[in-house]
């Protein structure tokens, strides 16, 4: 006699069929720079794609077809809502419909320095509500290593009523998006994955697989936590061991991007991190945090985590001192001088602002009595506690300030570097923007 399959085998082998056959619905909760470019990448190949958002903003400007992240184009937007592939959402009762349902939430950090993972909670709260037995769900946020076993899975259990891997599927897949890459995108690049049992990660890599190149099996959602808490560590701690490097070549006079282009000649055993006047962005300032907090939970102590943080923290107080060397050369003092900030984004080509180090700078500079203004074609206006509108950047405007400060490298400015830097009386450059280029001095590298 026959075997009749068990509910696990029906559910993950219908999920299965679906996801193959590109039939499945896909929710994504948050249509932020991860979400919406993960949703739209689905779309593109075939699924059905339900975005839900709290922010009706963002759902009328996809049903109209705008795109409000720079590395989403509209008209892709645009094309795909016509298509019926996409579609946006403010009621979570849409997510009762979906077979995966992909959690893309923002972690951020409390002022304590402690995880913020309110944002998931309220997320998985609300699926919770328009729960659908047989769903598979996954979470992308980045956070500290058990949060998708802690805190996810016991929500869909309900006290054992329901089993992971049989009436739902539960996996972690780390977010990967690197705004203004326009190198590796989605597509190529490498998906890790880890699932609460076997089934749901095959599940979870068979989704993946539909869009990404190459997806990476791990053993449990822990080691996918943990693997990109790793990999922003590395980056911060490099980023900090770069940083001090630059503090000892202003004490030793060197030029630390002559220093470190000079190592990274070395074909093997070194990979070249720059300097620069902080770090930002969603990743590298706050998920080393999480590690960092959850060892402490466990008597550790993570010392180049903590040590790489203060470091880089620093970093606006070190650009200040040097905006202060530079107006000192010429007997002007920070107090009473005009200083324009030259781009406020975290990094080059992108109009994002999230823990910047420019505000901090500009803070710096104005509690030191300086009259600050900024440029960035980015960002047309700083709102919060520091409010400013950008200014229009002219020969005129450069000639006027006693000290310009490139925090940002943008590709594109309305004047070319060379004229930037002839224009102005004191450069103090945190990028390298003005590699080779001096005209009488006046140029102060970080």
């Amino acid at each position: 006699m026959k075997k009749s399959p068990s509910s696990t085998e029906k559910n993950g082998t219908t999920l299965l069929g679906l996801i193959l056959k590109r039939r499945a619905k896909v929710g994504i909760m948050g249509l932020g720079y991860v979400g919406l470019p993960l949703a739209c990448e689905f779309a593109r190949v075939g699924f059905p794609v339900t975005g839900y958002d709290v922010d009706p903003a963002k759902v009328k400007d996809i049903a109209r077809g705008v795109s409000y992240i720079p590395d989403v184009p509209g008209e892709e937007v645009k094309s795909l809502v016509r298509s019926g592939k996409l579609t946006a959402v403010s009621d979570p009762k849409a997510l009762s419909a979906m077979d995966a349902v992909i959690i893309c939430v923002p972690t951020p950090l409390r002022k304590s320095r402690d995880p913020d993972v309110s944002y998931i909670v309220a997320a998985v709260d609300t699926l919770r509500k328009n729960f659908r037995p047989g769903q598979l769900i996954i979470l992308e946020s980045t956070t500290y290593p058990g949060t998708t076993r802690e805190i996810v899975l016991p929500v869909f259990a309900e006290g054992g009523k329901r089993e992971v891997g049989r009436d739902f599927f539960l996996a972690f897949s780390p977010e990967r998006v690197d705004p203004g890459n326009r190198t590796f995108r989605i597509r190529n690049t490498p998906k890790i994955v880890g699932g609460l049992t076997p089934l749901c990660g095959e599940l979870a890599r068979a989704l993946y697989g539909s869009v990404v190149e190459k997806v990476v099996a791990v053993s449990s959602p822990e080691a996918a936590e943990m693997a990109k808490l790793l990999e922003n560590t590395f980056r911060a701690v490099n980023i900090g061991l770069v940083n001090e490097v630059a503090l000892m070549c202003d004490r030793l006079k060197l030029d630390a991007w002559e220093v470190i282009n000079a190592a990274a000649t070395k074909p093997f055993g070194f990979m070249a991190f720059y300097p620069g006047p902080g770090i930002g962005g969603h990743c590298i300032p706050l998920d080393p945090q999480y590690l960092s907090w959850k060892l402490k939970g466990l008597n550790f102590n993570a010392r180049f985590i903590e040590l790489a943080d203060e470091i880089n923290s620093h970093m606006p107080d070190h650009v200040v001192k040097r905006v202060g060397d530079a107006l000192n050369s010429r007997s002007k003092s920070v107090n009473g001088s005009d200083v324009l900030v030259l781009g406020v984004t975290y990094k080059k080509d992108i109009t994002d602002v999230r823990e910047s180090p420019a505000l901090p700078v500009i803070d710096l500079l104005r509690e030191r009595g300086a009259r600050v203004r900024y440029h960035d074609p980015f960002v047309p206006r700083l709102n919060g506690e520091v409010n400013l509108p950008s200014s229009s950047l002219t020969r005129d405007l450069l000639a006027k300030q006693d000290c310009v400060v490139i925090v940002t490298d943008h590709s594109r400015y309305a004047l070319p570097i060379e004229d930037i830097v002839e224009a102005s009386p004191l450069v103090v450059d945190c990028r390298n923007a003005t590699k080779g280029i001096d005209v009488n001095g006046n140029v102060f590298k970080l």
